[in-house]
């Protein structure tokens, strides 16, 4: 206990003795279980978690001074008790509010019972059904304090709930983020490190041009981590209501890629390794679609690029096209599955699963389906594909 809180507690204790000695013996439990609620709240903020035991204590003073010390059941001692039911009932409402549950329980429990049971020694010669009668009008008192000090505990306890669940969102949207972009060009760092190894000793000019796109892969990479970065960032910024971005909550998606970006993403693909990467891009697919729905579209193209990469490795071909009717946008990625491969290479070791294996395209469907759309995946002819409907809600979508 803190030097302020052992003042406190001393200075009540000296003023309930003296008080004590003035009014008699009758009224020394009442005083000590109000000395108790004038301790608690004189030691405030720390006193937040002992509220629970310092209502359990007054309360059991407040028993005590009903059924077990002299002058109980009078009028003199009465109204003594009926200053300390009115401690009791502010601890109560005090420890609903702050206490921890336990504590809350055993103390909060047992205040509730000596504030309810209170007035029983003043009628003595009552029937059953008036004792609860008496019990059930005292209860009243005890509902208004748990409701004063519950709904505002209620109400923070949810807004804790949605903080924990807005944080897990940002943590899945951030490995989300880091699963998509970093992933692609890691993954192709690995297959041109391997393909610079096997090729190093016979032909030392390509192995120099596999180290320039290891590096500009690595590049790309980095970019991917500081836009991740900078969208946590800035979330933090507009969830504070502070930050260059006015609070704007949508600020943090300007940084978000999309179609813009494919042509270069299918580009870095096609120079890793011997894969023949092309781009079929119709017209008006980048005016149908939202910066949301151009962002899940550039989703949709970099996790099915990666897993071309990371389970085909034999794949030769890969074909992204996208197309629309106005009112839907169409995203496909399929590969060949290696059957037009060149001969001058060997097969690259094919990159273990692991026992998150295809945790991202459940992610992605997720994704898909959140946005209003369908997605599958499956083996086409002799090779793989993806597949992903978008409804058109950009500036130039047709009405459905």
């Amino acid at each position: 206990m803190k030097t302020r809180d052992r003042a406190v507690v001393a200075a009540v204790t000296v003023a309930c003795c003296v008080a004590a000695v003035f009014l008699g013996v009758r009224p020394v439990p009442s005083l000590a279980a109000v000395a108790v609620a004038l301790a608690a709240f004189g030691c405030r903020p720390r006193s937040h978690e002992w509220t629970g035991a310092a209502t359990g204590a007054a309360g059991l003073l407040l028993l005590v001074a009903t059924f077990a010390w002299p002058g109980r059941g009078t009028t003199e001692g009465s109204v003594w008790h009926l200053v300390a039911v009115g401690a009791v009932l502010l601890l109560l409402t005090a420890a609903v509010r702050r206490s921890p549950r336990r504590r809350l329980l055993a103390g909060g429990g047992l205040g509730a019972a000596a504030v309810a049971v209170w007035t029983v020694p003043l009628v003595p010669d009552s029937s059953f059904f008036e004792y609860l009668g008496v019990i059930a009008f005292w209860s009243v008192p005890i509902a208004g304090a748990v409701v004063v000090g519950g709904y505002p505990r209620l109400m923070e306890d949810r807004r804790r709930q949605a903080v924990l669940a807005a944080r897990r969102a940002q943590q899945l949207e951030l490995a989300h983020d880091l699963h998509d972009f970093v992933a692609h060009d890691v993954s192709g760092i690995v297959v041109q490190a391997q393909a610079a190894r096997f090729v190093a000793q016979h032909d030392p000019a390509a192995a120099i041009q596999a180290l320039e796109r290891i590096e500009r892969a690595g590049l790309a990479a980095l970019a991917s981590i500081d836009r991740t970065v900078r969208m946590l960032r800035t979330s933090d910024r507009n969830t504070d209501g502070a930050g260059g971005d006015g609070g704007d909550p949508t600020a943090a998606r300007t940084v978000l890629p999309g179609t813009g970006e494919l042509a270069e993403v299918v580009e870095r693909f096609g120079e890793t390794g011997d894969v023949r990467a092309r781009l079929d891009l119709a017209p008006g697919v980048t005016e149908a679609l939202s910066r949301e729905g151009a962002a899940t579209v550039h989703r949709v193209v970099v996790e099915a690029l990666t897993n071309v990469r990371r389970h085909a490795p034999g794949a030769a071909g890969v074909r992204v096209v996208l197309s629309t009717d106005g009112t839907t946008v169409e995203v496909s990625v399929t590969d060949d599955g290696g059957r037009g491969r060149s001969a001058h290479l060997p097969g690259l070791p094919r990159l273990e699963r692991g026992t998150g294996g295809g945790g991202g395209l459940l992610a992605l469907a997720e994704r898909v389906r959140a946005f209003g759309g369908t997605f599958a995946s499956g083996p086409y002819r002799d090779g793989w594909r993806v597949t992903a409907v978008l409804p058109a809600t950009g500036p130039y979508a047709t009405a459905s």
